[in-house]
């Protein structure tokens, strides 16, 4: 059974950065591309960050210069790196990975809450 845990969410001032991470346990063959959405209610889940198992990275172009997504590939975990938050960035923050188990799949953490306070 495959795990995709994150950690790091919490509250924080506009103006102010919070790490999100996320670690992909249990058996597996392989994690291709990873990636961080977020969605707020009654909306749809947005891509925030994506990176391949080589480090090349996609970001939304909203996000450009303020998200900074990285991973690492021996602790099978992806990190997302927020600066200068705003009050428009509050949401679940869902890890995604791309994982060879008897195929290849999409699987999802359980989300981590991301409050910006003005």
């Amino acid at each position: 059974q495959v795990q995709l845990v994150e950690s790091g969410g919490g509250l924080v001032q506009a103006g102010g950065s919070l790490r999100l991470s996320c670690v992909v346990s249990g058996r597996f063959g392989g994690i291709l591309t990873m990636a961080w959405y977020r969605q707020v209610p009654g909306k749809q889940r947005d891509l925030v960050a994506s990176i391949t198992t080589g480090g090349g990275a996609n970001y939304a172009d909203s996000l450009k210069g303020r998200f900074t997504i990285s991973r690492d590939n021996v602790k099978n975990t992806v990190y997302l790196q927020m600066d200068n938050l705003k009050p428009e960035d509050t949401a679940v923050y869902y890890c995604n990975a791309r994982i060879l188990i008897a195929y290849w799949a999409d699987y999802w953490g359980q989300g981590a809450q991301v409050t910006v306070s003005s």
